[in-house]
């Protein structure tokens, strides 16, 4: 371990795929690292009060679990279905202690172009499950992806987009996620930071790097914070500005950091978090 950790530093789950729950979280303990973003997949197979368990006795804060969302279904069936799923990931969250439950919203139903009937049943959906999260007393947080994933993924694409639905909620039920990957590019970023978090929706600050070339699969085109071409220094230092104090996550999704030792792969996610983001939160 290379000094004490960060305080408001989290390894989100992704950074290390592999790993079951166990090890994320030993590994996580064993850098000093105070908080963890989990998600639901390894939690399950756990299972969810023996992973709450670990983590508590662990020492651990649960930063954020992923993912709920996946809510642009047209057909009753499907969309009831995902209403169910999203509850039980609302149920999930608060078992695990943690704030927010991230949601990427959904892509584009087969064969729709309709990108704008696709967020009214998102902004529908929130209407149903605000009610849950109020309830549970978590935070449903819609995370804007870059716009590349607008047909398959999510059909909100800015902050912006987020913060118009969200904003048709409480603060305290619905609010967005700051994901340096999806947002750097969008010449508004600034701004729609100062007003997320003049409303208190800033859920959860995410940082990895914009590597190039794009891979293959697109989703794995992440990397270590300074490894690619986002400046960290503007978006932490406005994310400090709107007042947000909550964690702020390490999430990459990276086939060669995947397949690296997960001990390396934490010491280098929290050694870029000090060098990149800390000093300007």
């Amino acid at each position: 371990m290379s000094g004490a950790a960060a305080t408001r530093f989290s390894l989100n789950q992704a950074t290390i795929k592999f790993a079951s729950l166990t090890e994320a979280v030993d590994a996580t303990v064993a850098a000093g690292i105070p908080s963890i973003g989990l998600w639901r997949e390894p939690v399950a197979e756990f299972g969810l009060q023996a992973s709450a368990a670990y983590v508590r006795d662990a020492g651990l804060r649960v930063s954020s679990l992923c993912r709920g969302g996946f809510l642009t279904a047209v057909e009753a069936g499907a969309r009831a279905a995902a209403l169910d799923d999203n509850r039980r990931a609302i149920e999930e969250t608060a078992a695990l202690g943690a704030p927010a439950l991230v949601l990427v919203v959904g892509g584009l139903p087969a064969g729709s172009r309709d990108l704008a009937g696709a967020r009214e049943r998102v902004r529908d959906a929130l209407g149903e499950l605000s009610l849950d999260a109020r309830a549970a007393g978590i935070q449903l947080a819609i995370e804007p992806l870059h716009p590349m994933y607008v047909a398959d993924r999510a059909v909100v694409s800015t902050l912006g987009q987020a913060l118009d639905i969200a904003e048709q909620f409480d603060a305290r039920d619905v609010g967005v996620v700051v994901d340096t990957f999806h947002v750097f590019w969008d010449p508004d970023v600034l701004p729609q930071i100062a007003r997320a978090g003049a409303s208190g929706r800033i859920s959860s600050y995410q940082v990895c790097d914009w590597n190039l070339p794009i891979a293959t699969d697109a989703l794995l085109s992440r990397g270590y914070p300074g490894d690619g071409f986002i400046d960290f220094e503007s978006l932490t230092r406005a994310v400090a500005a709107a007042g947000y104090e909550g964690d702020v996550e390490c999430e990459i999704f990276r086939q060669d950091i995947w397949d690296a030792p997960y001990p390396s792969v934490v010491e280098t996610s929290l050694s870029r978090y000090r060098e990149l983001v800390e000093p300007y939160l």
